[in-house]
């Protein structure tokens, strides 16, 4: 599955339809239609998010008794020359109580002027306007959900993504119950975080990676999600479902699951087929020194491990993946090196990972 697919269709809860002709400065505009009260309701818990961020991006404090956390971000190539980085925050296990049912608005600004959302100008050389009803950032929507389950005293996972042009920015995520959910005297509480995020350039010539993705599990599903859901489970990719690991720290019981993708790898002339090999090195972290500690078998990515019908010039990703137990890694420290030999372009990229097994 092509994963500019992805990033092409907005959620089906957008924010210019809840808050229609509301503006960011707070103006509510009247609604004539049967569902008024609880559209205005809606539209109330909309604003509030929207003000929630507006608050923190003047430098003010925005929380009301949920302490977001920036989790991790990841970035993956997408279709148009964009990059889809899909993310996580993190509620600690204090915030896990009460009602399931929030809301949550997304903004991503650009550092500097974006045409991502953009067409014409406002006169100035350079600089792009807004066109008629188009967002003035280079990503924002807001969405309403259930969160997610949690089990036992476990912190609580909200993954969403965007997609955008390489470029620095300013990313905002406000999370606010909503009161359908809760007892009538009982507060809504709310909670804003922030995060500066460098995204890269897929868009050039030569072997790389997207990131490395270490999970908490990966498993496959049955058939592809519905593309309108697919805000919902920004890491799910065609038929597997990640589970993004909250923290690089597992246990001897558990598994090292990691997933990623390889770009600009050269297709053979004879097999019409890529030819790469993936090598996982483990290495001891103490302090400054790192010993080699073991290797497993490489990852042949070539004609003869490929689907068929596997095409690069179709479109098709080739990814890299590794699941290893971790009974016989003694507790401590490890780097994992992870080679990626392109054999018909004689080319090679490296990257490594941190994690730690733990009592």
């Amino acid at each position: 599955m092509r994963l500019g697919r992805l990033v092409r269709r907005r959620p089906r809860v957008l924010l210019t339809a809840v808050l229609a002709s509301v503006t960011l400065s707070g103006a509510l505009a009247a609604q004539e239609s049967t569902g008024k009260k609880a559209e205005d309701a809606q539209r109330a818990e909309a604003q509030a998010l929207v003000d929630l961020v507006e608050t923190a991006a003047k430098g003010g404090a925005a929380t009301g008794g949920l302490n977001l956390a920036w989790g991790r971000h990841y970035f993956l190539k997408a279709q148009g020359g964009k990059t889809y980085v899909p993310f996580f925050v993190v509620l600690p296990p204090e915030n896990v109580q009460g009602s399931p049912a929030v809301g949550l608005y997304l903004r991503v600004v650009a550092r500097a002027p974006s045409v991502d959302a953009t067409t014409g100008t406002d006169g100035e050389e350079g600089q792009a306007a807004p066109a008629a009803g188009a967002s003035q950032y280079a990503f924002e929507d807001l969405y309403f959900f259930d969160l997610p389950a949690s089990a036992g005293a476990r912190a609580r996972r909200i993954t969403r993504a965007f997609a955008v042009s390489p470029g620095v920015y300013d990313v905002y995520v406000a999370v606010k119950e909503r009161p359908a959910g809760k007892p009538a005297d009982t507060p809504a509480r709310a909670g804003v975080v922030h995060q500066e995020v460098t995204v890269p350039d897929f868009n050039v010539p030569g072997l790389t990676t997207s990131d490395i993705i270490v999970a908490e599990n990966v498993e496959t599903i049955p058939e592809p999600i519905d593309p309108e859901t697919q805000a919902d489970h920004p890491f799910t990719f065609g038929q597997m479902r990640i589970a993004p690991a909250v923290e690089h720290r597992f246990a001897k019981k558990d598994e090292l699951a990691i997933v990623f993708w390889i770009y600009e790898a050269a297709t053979n002339p004879e097999t019409k087929k890529p030819d790469v090999q993936v090598d996982y090195k483990f290495h001891r972290v103490e302090g400054d020194k790192q010993t080699y500690f073991n290797r497993t078998e490489p990852q042949i990515l070539n004609a003869e491990s490929l689907p068929a019908e596997f095409d690069l010039a179709a479109g098709h990703q080739l990814s890299g993946s590794l699941g290893v137990g971790l009974a016989s890694f003694p507790e401590g420290e490890y780097r994992l090196e992870i080679d990626v030999q392109d054999k018909t372009a004689g080319k090679q990229v490296t990257r490594d990972i941190r994690f730690t097994v733990a009592p």
